[in-house]
């Protein structure tokens, strides 16, 4: 957020940055932003999968998160479809791990099973849904910088495919929870390859300075596969890299994928082992406003294959199978959150501009990520249309919070008022799954829309839910 010691008037740059536009048409969508199947009705209000947001907060109440169905899944086998081609040829395809930190639920994981992906969680709490969908145990990988031993040994029990070993305390720790379970144990080493992605700090996560993964250049990930080797109880799959969230290019792949790959052929030809996989993780980009053009998951998977296919040509080895991990690219754009406008005020700005304040029945409990990351949303007057001037507008929350920013900067017509409803697109990753209980507010449901008729995935909490674990 802009900020200054004597208040945010003062601020630099205060007032709509330079990237956004005065629209044409207030009333307009930006496709890129929007699940597929949203749309303007006759009488402009939104209508998304042929339901319209009126009919949705009536029966749901707001505010609620609105999952197009159609969309989520259509971009999920989207990925499992071209990253499958592309790598047809090289190494026989590709396995897309959905990543379920983005959002996941018993639904989600149950259609991910059904379109034929696989399942990566980083908690107990994430691997309990996936096994209450049914997943079956070999489609997952379990992630985790500091996973405790009962969650290792429920993943060893759950029969996990694949646990991403994240430092060396977790090989013995692996190892003995697989000798307890008279098993022997398929794992990744987690190399940080030192490729910063250029996103912000917090979702950066190949750099060597942060808590994931092994480094390559100070020997840890070599240690580690070495110490792997040495466990009978494991099965080294291979070598997993992961350099953060909203790339819109794979410049940085070709650089992770290189020096993964570099180590790849050393641990062939140090210890003789060929390891049959790669895992080249997610943090596909997504659009949340007008500027951001993310690639659609061929390109990406034919850059992506292109760069795989020509480092394992010079470093004379065979292609590995590849795996990716996509969570927001698959889940943000599916979902749009929707709510109701409670206040609206005017703020003089310099210079004689204004900006207008519009408080919603939401805010930062169940979207953190404006104040967290600084990011930036867009929104749109949904419960009709206006031909009113478009004016300059921030989105704000009901939280005792003066960060409490749901969209920091948007173009609204000037007649929006209390009662109308507003729409946030882009919401479906890392909003309810952050969501908070912050001043004791009840979460939002999720709603999932298909061919006209809405249901409840997660619903909405209750005042009762918020107490219920207060014992006092």
């Amino acid at each position: 957020m802009r900020a200054h010691e004597a208040g945010a008037l003062h601020a630099e740059g205060y007032g709509a940055p330079p990237w956004l536009a005065r629209p044409d048409d207030v009333n307009a969508l930006v496709p890129a932003l929007w699940p597929t199947g949203a749309t303007r009705g006759p009488s402009g209000v939104l209508t998304v999968a042929g339901l319209d947001v009126a009919a949705l907060a009536a029966e749901h109440g707001t505010p609620a998160y609105v999952l197009d169905e159609a969309d989520f899944r259509g971009r999920a086998t989207a990925f499992r479809d071209a990253f499958d081609a592309a790598f047809a040829d090289a190494c026989g395809g590709a396995d897309v791990y959905y990543a379920a930190k983005a959002f996941t639920c018993t639904a989600v994981a149950r259609w991910l099973r059904e379109d034929g992906l696989r399942y990566d969680g980083c908690t107990s709490g994430e691997l309990a849904v996936a096994q209450r969908a049914g997943m079956p145990g070999g489609d997952l990988l379990f992630h985790g910088n500091n996973k405790s031993v009962p969650e290792i040994e429920r993943a060893v029990a759950a029969g996990v495919g694949r646990i991403v070993i994240d430092s060396l305390t977790e090989v013995d720790r692996v190892a003995d929870a697989a000798r307890r379970a008279g098993v022997r144990q398929g794992v990744m080493v987690r190399v940080t390859v030192g490729v910063e992605a250029h996103t912000h700090s917090y979702i950066a996560t190949a750099h060597e300075d942060q808590k994931f993964g092994l480094s390559l250049t100070g020997g840890g990930a070599a240690a580690a596969v070495a110490a792997v080797l040495a466990r009978p109880e494991l099965e080294l799959r291979g070598l997993h890299s992961h350099i953060g969230s909203q790339i819109f290019d794979v410049a940085g792949f070709e650089v992770a994928a290189r020096r993964l790959l570099g180590l790849h052929a050393a641990v062939a030809a140090e210890h003789g082992a060929v390891l049959p996989e790669i895992d080249l993780g997610g943090g596909f980009g997504v659009a949340y406003t007008a500027t951001q053009r993310p690639l659609p998951p061929r390109e990406l998977a034919e850059g992506m294959a292109a760069v795989v296919t020509s480092a394992c040509r010079d470093l004379g080895v065979d292609v590995p199978r590849v795996s990716i991990e996509p969570g927001r690219a698959i889940a943000g754009p599916s979902t749009f959150t929707l709510y109701t406008v409670g206040t609206v005020k005017d703020v003089e700005l310099d210079g004689g501009a204004r900006r207008r304040y519009v408080a919603v029945d939401g805010g930062m409990s169940d979207n953190v990520r404006t104040a967290l990351y600084d990011a930036d949303y867009s929104a749109t007057l949904a419960s009709r249309s206006s031909g009113a001037e478009p004016v300059l507008a921030r989105v704000v929350g009901k939280h005792c919070e003066s960060g409490d920013v749901v969209v920091k900067d948007e173009f609204l017509p000037d007649d929006v008022a209390p009662g109308d409803l507003l729409a946030v697109p882009g919401t479906g990753a890392y909003c309810r799954s952050m969501a908070s209980q912050y001043n004791h507010v009840p979460r939002p449901p999720v709603v999932a829309v298909r061919d006209g008729r809405a249901r409840v995935l997660v619903r909405r909490e209750t005042e009762d839910d918020v107490l219920a674990l207060d014992v006092g």
